[in-house]
């Protein structure tokens, strides 16, 4: 399940995801509710039937955003759901039956195919409420196959057709109609060989199974292949012409996107207007192009690319203007406005346009795709922006980043799409680069570091050749550099790295840089009060800045409990040198260790009470924050601010077990000089507590006295609470750790 904007709805609860799955077997219609008791749980009910099924439904509808979610309709329950992929799929499947258009018809079952995206109800293969939907939405799914296989060996797609039924004719051996498209597309592949194989290779698997042979149509289409009958070419000459349209070409594969593409596709077949969004150098133009080449069967009167830039701010007029000379249409100056003429020819067309880059003139383009669409019903418009349009009837698609591999096991990097398109680029530009045992661990932390964003990755591949895997792996600190040499043929905001981003940069509202940039000094993300307490200022309206970097696809929110932004990896090292170039960077990094070091003050005493699990888990995620801030505040003079962040953690770490962070870190502030002497007898003791529990090897004893004189040195200005807990962590860590036999001899007092 998805939300309207898109975000993904998740179902923990087993009962209910088997609730839900019953009720969309019939979406609409009641199911009577000892119907679904029986379903979800046969012959082993609970003690109250009734009462658990109401609660099961209450869980249901909290997730699904109400009551009116699901109905109580007597007898029992209906599922009010919004779209269903499966009444979708069936839409388009009448609708591909009454086309007469072989290129429309074949669009509309591409698209209705691109909605399944696994089994249907994968998860309740086996229930018995699921049996028959399962039976029914399968058997269509496969006539839809088959019927796009002959829609498309009509059009000639002969060779995409044979391989594209390959998987599907070893999965249903015995389904005549689609061993005979198959046949089909082999034979008009120049393979008669291998369709006179998959011919026997039927008879034998009926005669076997079933006792019977191939039915009749089969059996001419085997004899008409073995005597070469010209009527078969006859799929060949019938094609329709090829789509009208201004499409480039691809030159290279698209590695990663199939599911994406597959969405928008699906998208495109109910929405007017998709728009593809995300941060520079996703890949928004690429996959467009895809969808579109794919999907312009659909459109008698062609797919055309517009490409928008900066340029283009002079108005709406000029850009329709524009699009007026892409579709070929002859000038006629002083006849109409140019925004009128076009919406008048798109008016009686089946297009589609492919609005590309519209962030730089996103008020523009805004205007042209609203006007276009409420004069011309046929048309669609597949829109790239690294924002919304933001106007009535828009479906937002947010284009990720490739996925990347957390660790380096073969079997993980063969299935990360970010890996497999940087080993294709490289050994594009290194022949010979292969993934092996040497180069597995760079690439893995090349695609980590570089977020899995195609367009650096296959700016980095260019330097496989000169550098290598590793040494470029290892210069990744100094990217914008390293990664200034793009393809000639790019545009320039694609050449390098720099460009990439210097292009979402240039339009932003100053308080948007002043944002950005600061939110730069964060480490793997921050909470939406972090960000108001380092990035803000007087009169500086944080939040709605975030919402705008968030349409911008520059900021990265996820909801996982409170929301969190972050910034992809480039971005981050982007913002701080535009940090550095506004003189911000120390004040700004202060602001930031201050607030984790009171972020981690409050949360230790959060860790001795009924709050502690929730205090553990805020910690967890800080984590990154609190090593940045204690490091700056070792680092450049702010000794105090470190011995209070590290003293605050210390029970933490200890909880967590992460001795050797907690020393590690208690050192560093140590090191770093002065500080509040209250502060450093407290830390002394908190690291020494912790090389007792490490297990080091050092005498304990001494550790244990050494600590308690950092105390007995404050003579009377120490505090005697504060010297109680710090001798009972002592005691307690050297009770286990220290010398059993000198410890089981003297009990601790």
């Amino acid at each position: 399940m998805w939300a309207d904007d898109g975000r993904p709805v998740d179902v923990p609860e087993p009962k209910v995801r088997a609730l839900l799955a019953d009720l969309l077997v019939a979406p609409g219609r009641v199911v009577p509710a000892d119907r679904l008791i029986d379903d979800l749980w046969g012959d082993r009910p609970p003690r109250n039937p009734a009462g658990t099924l109401q609660a099961r439904v209450s869980q249901l509808r909290g997730i699904l955003g109400g009551r009116d979610a699901v109905a109580h309709r007597p007898p029992g329950y209906a599922l009010r759901a919004g779209e269903v992929d499966a009444e979708r799929f069936e839409a388009l499947v009448v609708r591909a039956g009454d086309s007469t258009d072989p290129r429309v018809k074949a669009g509309l079952l591409a698209d209705a195919l691109a909605l399944w995206r696994g089994p249907a109800f994968a998860d309740f293969r086996d229930a018995e409420f699921a049996r028959a939907a399962i039976a029914g939405l399968e058997e269509r799914r496969l006539a839809a196959v088959e019927e796009l296989a002959e829609t498309r060996l009509r059009l000639g797609e002969h060779a995409r057709v044979a391989a594209e039924l390959a998987e599907s004719v070893e999965r249903h051996p015995a389904r005549e109609r689609l061993r005979g498209a198959y046949m089909h597309a082999l034979y008009l592949s120049g393979r008669q060989g291998e369709a006179l194989a998959a011919y026997e290779d039927l008879r034998a698997t009926l005669a076997e199974d079933l006792g019977v042979d191939p039915g009749p149509a089969l059996k001419e289409l085997h004899q008409a292949i073995l005597t070469q009958d010209p009527a078969l070419a006859v799929a060949e000459t019938t094609a329709a012409g090829p789509a009208r349209g201004n499409l480039p070409e691809p030159v290279s594969e698209l590695i990663g996107r199939e599911e994406a593409a597959a969405e928008a596709r699906a998208l495109l077949g109910s929405h007017r207007l998709v728009t593809l969004t995300g941060p520079g150098g996703v890949g928004k133009t690429r996959l467009a192009l895809e969808v579109a080449a794919r999907h312009g069967g659909a459109y008698p009167d062609g797919a055309w690319l517009v490409e928008l830039a900066p340029g283009a701010t002079t108005g709406v007029a000029v850009l329709a203007d524009t699009v007026l000379g892409i579709l070929g249409v002859p000038d006629e100056p002083g006849v109409t406005a140019p925004l009128d003429r076009l919406a008048a020819v798109l008016r009686a067309r089946r297009a589609l346009l492919v609005l590309d880059n519209c962030e730089h003139v996103i008020g523009t383009a805004a205007e042209l795709a609203a006007r276009l669409l409420a004069a011309a019903p046929g048309l669609r418009i597949l829109a790239t922006s690294r924002e919304p349009l933001g106007i009535e009837g828009e479906r937002l698609q947010v284009v990720p980043p490739l996925d990347v591999p957390a660790g380096t096991a073969p079997e993980e990097l063969a299935r990360s799409s970010a890996v497999r398109l940087f080993v294709a680029r490289a050994a594009a530009a290194a022949p010979g680069f292969a993934l092996d045992g040497g180069t597995a661990g760079p690439v893995a932390t090349i695609c980590r570091r570089l977020d899995g964003i195609p367009l650096a990755l296959e700016l980095a591949a260019t330097r496989i050749r000169a550098l290598g895997a590793a040494e470029l792996a290892a210069r990744l600190d100094d990217r914008f550099r390293l990664l200034a040499a793009g393809r000639r043929d790019a545009p320039a905001r694609q050449r390098t790295l720099r460009a990439v981003i210097d292009w979402s940069w240039e339009p932003l509202a100053e308080p948007e840089r002043t944002v950005l940039r600061r939110l730069a000094v964060h480490a793997d993300g921050c909470t939406l009060e972090a960000a108001e307490r380092v990035c803000g200022d007087p009169g500086l309206d944080v939040v709605e800045v975030l919402a705008s970097l968030v349409d911008r696809s520059l900021v990265a929110v996820s909801h996982d409990g409170e929301p969190r932004y972050r910034l992809l990896e480039s971005v981050a090292a982007y913002g701080l040198e535009r940090l550095r170039e506004a003189g911000e960077e120390s004040a700004i990094r202060e602001r930031h260790a201050r607030h984790y070091t009171a972020f981690a003050e409050r949360a230790a005493g959060l860790l001795r009470g009924p709050g502690q699990g929730p205090a553990l888990e805020r910690l967890d995620r800080e984590g990154p924050n609190f090593c940045a801030a204690l490091e700056w505040s070792a680092s450049n003079g702010f000794a105090d601010l470190a011995l209070r962040q590290a003293n605050a953690q210390s029970w933490y770490w200890y909880l967590r077990g992460r001795y050797g962070e907690a020393e590690r870190s208690l050192y560093m502030a140590l090191a770093a000089g002065g500080g509040d002497a209250a502060r450093r007898a407290e830390a002394i003791a908190w690291r020494n507590g912790m090389l007792m529990v490490a297990g080091t090897g050092e005498d304990t004893e001494r550790l244990r006295l050494e600590a308690l004189a950092a105390y007995d040195a404050l003579g009377g200005g120490q505090d005697p609470l504060a010297r109680a807990r710090a001798e009972w962590f002592l005691v307690y860590v050297h009770w286990p750790y220290g010398d059993l036999a000198a410890n089981g001899a003297r009990p601790p007092r």
